[in-house]
């Protein structure tokens, strides 16, 4: 029996903030005040918490007086633990790639992105299946697409990536390990649009399919 998506992407959900080059640049006067002065020299990380996860399919609840934005991503599904691993051996410890949603409510930082924002229940959609690794030829050169109601609105390309795959995995192995089935969601680009109850929200990655998931309004105690 073959396994599914969600049997292989089990492990801990890690986001990667700004990791489009377009988004970080448009951050880039943000960051030179205080209290940061810089950019980021290290990969900028949040994690989704498990009653963040949903599939292809599913229902986001809106919450009631609340902007919700859709992220769409490329997810990068580890095979096997990876330790302190190089940039070069980084892609040999990857199973494969899926198309993510993470789901967040408008940040107010980067830096601090805030838990009620990005882990309410179902934020972080996931399918509609694992691509094995050895079928995406260069995961640097796939387009990325969000629909809303079948209209373009959000639209990029993993040739922006700030840091490549292998890069990432290479810099957050360094201080901790990824294991097997843990995801990284490799960011969502600049360009982040609101969605409503009724809406259906569609992300397109080149070679991986479409992620199809439905918006309702949150029901009220």
């Amino acid at each position: 029996m073959s396994r599914t998506l969600h049997d292989v992407a089990s492990g801990t959900l890690f986001g990667v903030a700004l990791n489009y080059q377009g988004l970080l640049n448009q951050r880039l006067a943000e960051f030179e005040q205080p209290p940061y002065q810089k950019p980021p020299v290290k990969p900028v990380l949040f994690i989704k918490t498990p009653n963040t996860r949903n599939s292809h399919d599913g229902v986001v609840f809106h919450p009631a007086g609340q902007r919700l934005q859709p992220g769409p991503a490329l997810g990068v599904v580890m095979g096997k633990s990876a330790s302190r691993v190089s940039v070069e051996n980084a892609l040999d410890y990857v199973a494969g790639y899926t198309i993510v949603n993470e789901f967040s409510l408008p940040e107010d930082s980067y830096y601090r992105p805030a838990v009620k924002a990005k882990c309410r229940d179902g934020f972080c959609a996931l399918g509609p299946q694992l691509v094995a690794r050895e079928q995406i030829a260069n995961p640097h050169q796939l387009s990325l697409k969000l629909f809303v109601n079948g209209e373009l609105r959000q639209q990029n390309t993993t040739a922006n990536f700030v840091r490549d795959i292998p890069r990432l995995i290479a810099e957050i192995s360094e201080f901790m390990t990824l294991h097997e089935g843990d995801v990284l969601i490799t960011g969502t680009p600049e360009g982040r649009v609101d969605v409503h109850p009724g809406d259906t929200v569609e992300v397109e990655i080149s070679g991986l399919g479409r992620l199809v998931n439905h918006i309702q309004a949150e029901e009220q105690p």
